[in-house]
């Protein structure tokens, strides 16, 4: 799992049947300190409460086809929670 802050939103009139009706958003990677940690990636929202600004946790690769309902449809990152506190220890 990795952490990450959804910065927006992605809009497909034209997608996948299996993905009618999925929330896309874009998220920016972040490490444990929550800093910039990569290039931004469309993620499908898996737990259909994320929003612009929230902090998450997402998946990459199959896990993200099985996080999704119905599973295995087509996408490389889905976010499976909302993070409500980071705390680091040495």
């Amino acid at each position: 799992m990795k952490l990450g802050r959804v910065r927006g939103s992605v809009v497909a009139t034209i997608k996948d049947p299996g993905m009618v009706g999925m929330k896309l958003l874009v998220v920016e990677p972040l490490d444990e300190h929550q800093g910039v940690s990569g290039s931004c990636v469309v993620a499908a929202d898996a737990v259909h409460q994320a929003g612009p600004g929230d902090l998450v946790y997402f998946v990459s690769s199959r896990e993200a086809a099985e996080a999704m309902q119905p599973r295995f449809v087509p996408v490389d990152h889905a976010i499976v929670g909302i993070v409500d506190d980071v705390e680091v220890r040495p």
